[in-house]
């Protein structure tokens, strides 16, 4: 990641506009590649049997060069013109299972927990031992404080523009429901729980547990709720 701060809107927006605009691709050859290179391609293989790796541009143009030498060919690409690529898992001390699409600049804390089909946008922030389930998405610019748990398919509304609107914005420890909606401008107090199905259109003071569409205050945190929604530490670290 770079030193990019991640909640300012500008700064965002000018990395997308200048950040390079690609089309990453895979080519399968089979043919003779045997003996040639490229400087922005890698290529792999031997024989008869070889792939390609770079931007489509580059490729297309070396495929051209060489039409003599190609026997069969499959391109396979999974997005156009992008400014923001994946963020690079192998350098997050977390768990990120299959599936899941984090985009680069957004930060993924120590023991976090990320699950299958999960998407976390530009400048999102997932804070330590907090877990993202199944399906969740975190807009740009949302960020989840530490030991939180955001619900399978919860949204978490994103911001980018009007610039001058405030990021969604979740303390510790608190749960979000399943398939609830937090939208923009609203934070949720430490250790409330938003129940599932809830749409979140203004704040929600911390130990507080709100329900429905529009969510309501339905009760403060007791001991019962606390055990309904307690997190497990073998999920985590």
């Amino acid at each position: 990641m770079s030193d990019l701060h991640f909640t300012d809107p500008y700064a965002l927006a000018k990395y997308i506009k200048d950040a390079e605009k690609k089309t990453p691709v895979k080519a399968y050859v089979r043919g003779n590649f045997g003996g040639l290179s490229h400087d922005k391609i890698k290529i792999f293989g031997d024989y008869n049997s070889w792939v390609l790796i770079g931007d489509n541009q580059d490729i297309q143009e070396f495929l051209k060069k060489y039409p003599e030498k190609i026997e069969d060919l499959y391109i396979e690409n999974d997005r156009r013109n992008s400014a923001v690529p994946l963020l690079d898992l192998t350098k997050i001390d977390a768990r990120i299972e299959p599936g899941a699409l984090i985009r680069n600049e957004a930060v993924i804390e120590k023991n976090a927990v990320v699950m299958m089909g999960a998407v976390i946008n530009i400048g999102a922030v997932v804070g330590e031992e907090t877990m993202i389930d199944m399906g969740a998405i975190l807009g740009a610019r949302a960020t989840v404080g530490k030991r939180a748990h955001i619900g399978a398919g919860a949204v978490l509304a994103g911001v980018l523009e009007p610039p001058s609107a405030n990021p969604v914005i979740i303390e510790d420890d608190v749960l979000i429901g399943a398939n609830a909606v937090v939208l923009e401008g609203v934070r949720v107090g430490r250790g409330a729980v938003v129940a599932a199905g809830s749409v979140v259109t203004k704040d929600v003071p911390a130990m507080s547990v709100v329900a429905g569409s529009p969510a309501k205050i339905i009760k403060t945190k007791d001991e019962k709720t606390t055990s309904k929604t307690e997190f497990l530490d073998d999920l985590r670290g």
